[in-house]
């Protein structure tokens, strides 16, 4: 068992710092960029009289960053290659490690920083769930249309799961469509979807509605996702929640019999939940590993203060009161760390074991050229439903730890740095602000919890208990070639 990076791995990390320090933080340097990212940040990034959205220039600097990272062929890094990315058969192991780093150095760390500012989901190596989707759910239409105007920056959607009366029980969901009476190839959609992220600059909206089913609440099945342009008539942006970190570009908006042809459908009619489950878990993992960086950017940095700050005539660091906290957030970094990048490699191991016509070809997709009402074929074996099977609550361990670690981090260091941890000179505060807001967002920690105590107690939704023994802990582990663990 290898638990160093593979050597290959290493030297991308090397070259992606050499291009950060070459081309990015020169950028974020100049013209008073800095003002983004010091104590300035949040005005400077909040246009306060215009509903508390990003200030346009802020999105273009990020913008001229992400163009410079693709120009230098790191951005696309996680797709496939006809996409221009490195269709890596270890993406999952490699964006852990890439996340980890860019959250965790010394310099650029934090996810605050033009290299990776986390609370925009901006880093110079992309993430793209909205591109797995259309990858594996589009039609050849919706394909040819939206995927070359999402790489060039011209397709933009939000993902409208959430209502104000239901988030984590998105299945009970109130938003309906219902074939037009005048139309039976038009829906209407009738309902309000909140925290619709992304939307003051969205060209798109995808919204998920109960299309069968309607006597079931709960039930999974009868739920469908429609790809609407912002101009659908009936599409209304209500409001903006003002949030803990600002600026803020979380909507709530309505819907009042807004037409959907079947066209717009993304996906099998009445399945659109299994949308969702193309990025869950890699989000989440990679999530897990910018938290699990942010936590120790955070330590790193107190243990560089409490070493060098003197109080009473001798370092800070000479108190037990300040080592022990500290050293109990060392050993859970560390911890995390590895279990975060060995289910990154199982993650890939199972992708890898896949039907190829799902997990090597990115030109496949679960309806592709066919009818929306057609189900895949059962003989597919689709890589991230195996991996919720098998891995779901590894990965749910990590997503939840990850993000009260990183919490708890920060406030560490706020504490320990006095009363300039409290002030905004320091980076603090803002990657508390931030991180809190990740032990809701993409499954409340509660849910995560939840799943991890179904698979330790074999229940699964509503009590029912598992049929299958295959709880957490040790498993047989398979080696590659190389040597290193394929668990």
């Amino acid at each position: 068992m290898n638990f160093e990076l593979p050597r290959k791995l290493q030297d991308y990390l090397d070259q992606l710092e050499d291009f950060i320090k070459a081309t990015i933080l020169p950028l974020q340097s100049s013209n008073d960029n800095d003002r983004y990212f010091d104590h300035r940040r949040e005005h400077s990034r909040t246009d306060w009289d215009h509903q508390g959205l990003p200030r346009a220039e802020w999105e273009n600097l990020l913008t001229k960053a992400r163009n410079l990272a693709d120009d230098a062929g790191f951005y696309r890094f996680p797709l496939p290659t006809e996409y221009g990315g490195a269709g890596h058969v270890e993406t999952n192991l490699w964006m852990c490690a890439i996340r980890y780093h860019l959250a965790s150095h010394d310099v650029y760390g934090g996810g605050l920083s033009l290299a990776n500012d986390l609370q925009n989901e901006h880093s110079v190596v992309g993430n793209f769930p909205d591109l797995l989707m259309l990858i594996h759910f589009g039609s050849s239409a919706q394909k040819a249309e939206y995927i070359p105007k999402r790489l060039n920056g011209t397709f933009r959607m939000t993902f409208g799961l959430t209502e104000p009366d239901h988030g984590s029980d998105a299945t009970h969901m109130a938003t309906t469509a219902a074939l037009s009476p005048s139309s039976s190839s038009t829906y209407l959609l009738n309902g309000t979807k909140k925290w619709q992220t992304g939307a003051h600059s969205a060209t798109h909206f995808l919204i998920f509605a109960r299309t069968t089913n309607f006597s079931r609440p709960g039930s999974a099945h009868g739920i469908t996702a429609f790809l609407l342009p912002r101009s659908t008539p009936g599409l209304i942006i209500d409001s903006y929640q003002w949030t803990l970190n600002m600026p803020t570009d979380h909507a709530t908006i309505t819907l009042t019999n807004a037409p959907a042809p079947t066209s717009t459908v993304l996906g099998t009619l009445h399945e659109g939940l299994s949308i969702a489950q193309t990025f869950v878990h890699e989000n989440r993992l990679r999530q897990a590993s910018s938290s699990c960086g942010a936590a120790a950017y955070c330590l790193n940095r107190t243990l560089s203060h409490a070493k060098s700050r003197k109080t009473f005539g001798r370092p800070l660091s000479a108190n037990q009161a300040i080592q022990f906290p500290l050293v109990e957030l060392a050993t859970q970094i560390e911890m995390l760390h590895l279990l975060i990048l060995r289910t990154a490699v199982r993650m890939d191991a199972i992708t890898q074991e896949a039907s190829p016509s799902i997990s090597s070809s990115s030109s496949s997709s679960l309806n592709a050229g066919a009818s929306p009402t057609m189900a895949p074929p059962a003989a597919v074996v689709v890589p991230w439903v195996e991996i919720e099977k098998r891995l779901g609550a590894e990965i749910a361990m990590c997503n939840y730890y990850a993000n009260r670690l990183a919490c708890q981090a920060a406030d560490r260091a706020i504490q320990v740095h006095g009363g300039m941890g409290y002030s905004r000179h320091l980076p603090f505060e803002h990657i508390w602000r931030h991180f809190r807001r990740y032990r809701i967002t993409e499954g409340s920690e509660e849910i995560q919890m939840r799943k991890v105590a179904g698979r330790l107690f074999g229940i699964l939704g509503r009590g029912e208990k598992e049929t299958g023994k295959d709880k957490c802990g040790p498993k047989e582990e398979k080696k590659g070639g190389d040597g290193r663990s394929k668990l």
